[in-house]
């Protein structure tokens, strides 16, 4: 699916192997001193420690379509919609930026609004699933 670009194949390579829950590949793929800027997690720096969030999110994850990926020779945007035990739609979009065949920084953007209301409403008693 991806276009030319090293960064796309690099991407495209991470999406796959942390949605089907390979996450020693997928951190194999992120540089030690990553940088994510994302809607949840805030900001994190290094790779470990945003191996953490992976984990976490893959706790919830039940699906994942991958729609489209670009890049270039340093950057790439991957689009996905994730279904979770939360909500069933999960659109996203990664920008990622990769140098030496490593991924040095992701920015993730989706949507928090449909999250916040699931938990909402588990915490009301309800299993409804926006």
């Amino acid at each position: 699916m991806p276009n030319q670009g090293t960064a796309a194949n690099v991407a495209v390579a991470y999406y796959n192997a942390w949605t089907e829950g390979r996450i020693d590949d997928a951190v194999a793929l992120l540089s030690e001193d990553l940088v994510v800027d994302a809607p949840r997690a805030g900001h994190v720096v290094g790779a470990q420690d945003y191996r953490g969030v992976l984990e976490e999110y893959l706790g919830i994850l039940t699906g994942s379509s991958l729609i489209a990926a670009h890049g270039d020779e340093n950057t790439a945007l991957v689009h996905y919609d994730n279904e979770t035990k939360l909500v069933a739609h999960a659109p996203t979009t990664e920008y990622l930026e990769v140098s030496g065949g490593k991924i040095s920084y992701i920015r993730i953007i989706f949507d928090r609004t449909p999250f916040e209301a699931a938990r909402a409403l588990l915490a009301s008693g309800s299993e409804a699933k926006p």
